[in-house]
Parts: structure tokens; sequence; C-alpha cells
């Protein structure tokens, strides 16, 4: 079945630019190097680490928000 509705999508416009640094910095951290545009050379494995760790941040800050702590 396809679909036009795609997952890779920002729900609140204004935490794109957010969005953008943290993935630039989770890719710093991992020591993996991305362009500031397109980066469809960018291995399968590397985008994966990349996107889990982004995962793993807005959890733990979301956790942190929820008990009354502080931002990532």
């Amino acid at each position: 079945m396809a679909s036009n509705n795609s997952n890779n999508q920002i729900n609140v416009p204004e935490a794109r630019e957010a969005m953008r640094n943290m993935k630039h910095e989770v890719a710093n951290e991992l020591g993996i190097t991305l362009n500031q545009g397109y980066n469809g050379n960018l291995s399968s494995k590397d985008a994966g680490h990349i996107g889990g760790n982004m995962v793993k941040k807005m959890i733990e800050a979301q956790e942190r928000q929820m008990s009354g702590g502080n931002r990532y």
C-alpha cells in the first residue's frame, strides 16, 4: 500500500532549527561528519546511530522536564 505521508516531517515548525542543531551535535559526538545540506553519502548505519541517539536525548530531556529537572 503506497502512501504520500512522510514520517520525516517536523510537526512543530519552530523546532526545525533546534532539530538540525541537535543532529549536528549528535553526529559530532559520534565522530560522524555531516555536510550542511545533502548527506546522501551517509551510511545507513551512521544515519541510524545519529537518529537513535537523537531519540535517546529527546526522551531523556522529556523525562527531566516531567520530573521537574533541567533540559538536556
